[in-house]
């Protein structure tokens, strides 16, 4: 496990009253843009080590009394199917998955806001499809000239167009399935029909990153840059916090740029602006939060590190330019840290070598690297997670944890059965072997009990896994990379 650098109950309790402070500067009702990830924040966790995945849903529970969520999804991107690219669903699913899952936290979710529309057929569809569930929808409409054309954007004929969202609660959290859905502009709209009808409300936008109280070149906000390199997104120091106060802080290349325009609507809307910069709109506390900046910058760096061979993959397969891969090797050159620095890339790589077949290798918490290699019953991934559980478990090598009498039905079904050509076991398969090995093995039941300390181990492969053995070894917490190399030469691979 990664030594923490962060505590996340501090920052539960100072992001809590941070925005519960902002609330109270606009008279009791604020529109909070919620940017990142809400339930599975494994980028933060991984760079913010003690940081847990779901803190930010964690801490809108200590205000749900006061809280109520609209979702954002663009008719747009209902209509061309836009996927997550970390779950592999499309956005109008994300939407309803997200509703599911406020309401097991016990937030209300008040409605859904289809932005960019324009009488698409499936944007129409989804709309009936929530209706029928009960969910209340509005629509907003594409503004023309937007976001620089600021007396038509507004007035009636430009924000006045859009349906009013009706909000009960003092805190409205903006959120969406991904970037471009329109967030930012549903808060304005909403801020000009709130001042149209007489009733006081703010903005704010919660990000966590880059996080604008740590330096500009420190690795987790270099980090951040790795993890939006798609989006080219740059720190920037934010000029206007740097203006009207003298302080440097940490912001990025879309907000500096958008927010004279920002600020003209906020003026134009409420009558005056009580924002002076980009930085000023945040209400970010992660910064105050980390104790051990050593174990954030190792992590940070290994996260980096992380993103460069995910980036060589999706360019290996043609899922992205091979220049996102060259921006994320300039921002590991600016930190001084190579691929070498990850102890497990070349453990694998040299396993590969000697048997000139695929291998794997994982770095236990100790610093020792446990490898595995291609066999006719596992694969590398397979067999290297065989290895650590009896590593873990104080099992000697020589003692089998997995019966034949149950690996062989597995193999006969997936080649006589199932189509496959391969008869080797994936990871998925393995843990089902040893499950059913448990009930009646102790000696299995042991290494199945070590599975929860893989959270939070780096692991590589020497050549790209399927993509079932990357899920299985996410779900499981290891923090696995590999190669971008495919196992064999041929073009298709199911």
């Amino acid at each position: 496990m990664t030594k923490k650098g962060f505590d996340n109950d501090k920052y539960l309790a100072l992001q809590s009253k941070c925005i519960k402070d902002r609330i109270a500067k606009f008279g009791g009702k604020l529109y909070l843009e919620f940017g990142g990830k809400l339930f599975d924040d494994f980028h933060a966790s991984r760079v913010l080590p003690g940081f847990c995945p779901d803190s930010k849903i964690r801490m809108l529970y200590e205000l749900k009394d006061e809280a109520e969520v609209v979702i954002v999804i663009s008719a747009d991107d209902i209509e061309k199917n836009k996927r997550r690219g970390d779950l592999g669903i499309t956005y109008d699913m994300d939407c309803l998955r997200l509703i599911d899952a406020f309401r097991e936290f016990g937030l209300f979710v008040g409605s859904v806001c289809i932005t960019h529309f324009r009488e698409q057929p499936a944007a129409i569809q989804f709309q009936k499809r929530l209706e029928s569930l009960g969910m209340k929808v509005y629509r907003h409409y594409i503004i023309p000239d937007y976001p620089t054309n600021i007396p038509l954007i507004v007035s009636d004929e430009g924000y006045g167009k859009n349906d009013f969202i009706e909000t009960k609660r003092s805190l409205v959290v903006v959120t969406a399935p991904g970037p471009g859905s329109g967030k930012m502009a549903v808060c304005l709209s909403q801020l000009y029909h709130e001042h149209k009808h007489g009733t006081k409300a703010g903005y704010a936008k919660f990000e966590t990153f880059p996080i604008w109280n740590l330096p500009l070149k420190h690795p987790v906000n270099v980090a951040y840059e790795a993890a939006t390199a798609d989006l080219n997104d740059v720190n920037m120091i934010d000029p206007f916090h740097l203006e009207a106060y003298g302080e440097t802080t940490v912001n990025y290349n879309r907000d500096v740029e958008i927010f004279p325009v920002l600020n003209a609507m906020l003026t134009k809307i409420m009558g005056e602006s009580v924002y002076r910069s980009p930085t000023d709109m945040g209400v970010n506390m992660a910064g105050n939060c980390i104790f051990d900046n050593e174990a954030v910058c190792k992590a940070a760096n290994a996260e980096v590190i992380r993103r460069y061979f995910e980036s060589a993959c999706l360019a290996r397969q043609g899922l992205c330019e091979n220049s996102l891969v060259h921006r994320i090797e300039l921002l590991m050159n600016q930190l001084g840290i190579s691929v070498s620095d990850r102890k497990c890339v070349a453990a694998a790589l040299d396993k590969a070598e000697l048997t000139g077949a695929p291998a794997a290798a994982i770095e236990l918490e100790n610093g020792e690297v446990i490898t595995g290699k291609t066999s006719p019953l596992l694969g590398a991934s397979s067999a290297m997670l065989i290895n650590v559980l009896k590593r873990l478990g104080g099992i000697p090598d020589e003692i089998p944890i997995l019966s034949p009498a149950v690996i062989e039905p597995i193999q006969k079904l997936k080649i006589e059965n199932m189509g496959n050509h391969n008869p080797r076991l994936h990871v998925d398969e393995v843990l089902i072997a040893l499950s059913i090995c448990a009930a009646t093995s102790p000696v299995a039941k042991r290494a199945l009990e070590q599975l929860p300390k893989l959270k939070g181990l780096q692991a590589h492969s020497s050549v790209m896994l399927s993509g079932v053995d990357s899920q299985t070894f996410k779900k499981l917490g290891v923090d696995m990379t590999n190669e971008p190399k495919s196992q064999t030469k041929k073009l298709y691979h199911k």
